[in-house]
């Protein structure tokens, strides 16, 4: 897979990442947590970009999981 990371390992260095960024924790509302936000009823889950900026920044957003049931890392052009 051309170098790139584990997509569970990718997605815990994001975590850790965004958290360590924001002084090590985050507050939430406990409803952050619950099955609505961190997927739909029909068991779609979100996916996370990763996505490289010019400036030397990189953009962490949530996204549509793309169709399959198989987790991997996809790279797209921008």
């Amino acid at each position: 897979m051309s170098g790139l990371p584990d997509p569970a390992v990718m997605s815990h260095r994001m975590l850790i990442a965004l958290l360590m960024h924001h002084g090590g924790s985050m507050t939430l509302p406990a409803a952050a947590l619950e099955a609505d936000a961190t997927g739909t009823a029909d068991g779609t889950h979100h996916a996370v970009q990763l996505a490289p900026l010019g400036d030397g920044t990189v953009r962490l957003s949530v996204v549509a999981r793309p169709p399959g049931d198989d987790a991997g890392i996809e790279v797209r052009d921008p």
